[in-house]
C-alpha cells in the first residue's frame, strides 16, 4: 500500500520526504522526546538515514514497515513520527510505534496518532494483532494506549539496553476484534 494518507480531525499520517529530515531530527535528536523510547537522542546524520531507509522501504513490494509523518493539518507541520512493523513472528501482526514533539503533548495527539496507525493496520492492511511496547515509567504513553482500547499483556524483563542499563517494557495489543474504528 502506497502511498498511505488517513486523516483524523486534527491529524493526518503521510509517507515521509527527504524534506522532513530536520523536522523529525526535532523529534528524535531531543532528549525529552526520546527520554522513554528505545535509543538516545539521533544526529542529523543518524535521522537522514532513518528517513532515507524509511522512503527507500515504503515502496519495496511486500512492504513490510510503515514508517509516517504525524501531520497537524492546520498548519501542515510535522508534529511526530509513527510506525507500524509487520512482525515476521507472528501471522498479520504488527508492531507499533509513535514519538511526538514534546511541544505537541498533553492535547490528546498521541491518541489520534495510535488511533490512525491501528486504523491502517486494521482496516487497510488487515491485521489480526497489533503490539508496541513502552518504557515503565512513560505513564502517558500507557494512559494513551490504554484510552486507544488496547490492553496492556504484560512485562518483557530487560528487553531494551540503553544508556548501558537494561531496561523492561511493558506490552499492549489490540486484536482486530476489538478495534472500533469510530470510538
Amino acid at each position: 500500500m502506497y502511498p498511505v494518507q488517513r486523516s483524523s480531525q486534527r491529524l493526518s499520517l503521510r509517507e515521509l520526504t527527504i524534506d522532513d529530515v530536520d523536522a523529525v531530527l526535532t523529534i528524535y535528536g531531543d532528549q525529552e522526546a526520546t527520554e522513554h523510547l528505545s535509543f538516545e537522542p539521533r544526529t542529523r546524520e543518524q535521522v537522514s538515514q532513518i528517513v532515507a531507509r524509511s522512503i527507500a522501504s515504503a515502496t519495496a513490494e511486500p512492504r513490510s514497515e510503515y514508517a509516517l509523518a504525524v501531520i497537524e493539518r492546520d498548519t501542515n507541520t510535522l508534529i511526530g513520527f509513527g510506525r507500524l512493523a509487520m512482525d515476521p513472528h507472528q501471522q498479520r501482526a504488527a508492531t507499533f510505534g509513535f514519538a511526538l514533539r514534546p511541544e505537541a503533548w498533553g492535547v490528546g495527539y498521541g491518541l489520534e496518532t495510535v488511533r490512525l496507525l491501528l486504523g491502517l493496520g486494521f482496516e487497510d492492511l488487515g491485521l489480526h494483532r497489533i503490539w508496541g511496547a513502552r518504557s515503565p515509567l512513560n505513564e502517558a504513553s500507557a494512559k494513551t494506549m490504554t484510552a486507544a482500547g488496547m490492553v496492556q499483556e504484560g512485562t518483557i524483563r530487560a528487553h531494551i539496553q540503553k544508556a548501558g542499563r537494561w531496561r523492561d517494557s511493558v506490552v499492549h495489543s489490540m486484536l482486530d476484534d476489538e478495534w472500533k474504528p469510530n470510538v
